[in-house]
């Protein structure tokens, strides 16, 4: 289920956070991190995903 998890953050990084946290402060921080760049968000997400 991660290597899903870890798909879809890599085309919408927020999403795959979304799916994992839930509408917490992660899901923010990667929505501020993925308008600053895509690659941030997509390092972050998928940190996120990885680390559970």
């Amino acid at each position: 289920m991660d290597l899903i998890r870890i798909l879809i953050a890599i085309l919408l990084p927020p999403l795959g956070v979304f799916l994992q946290e839930g509408l917490g402060k992660h899901f923010w921080i990667n929505i501020i991190l993925t308008l600053f760049g895509y690659f941030p968000g997509i390092i972050h997400a998928v940190y996120i995903i990885a680390k559970k």
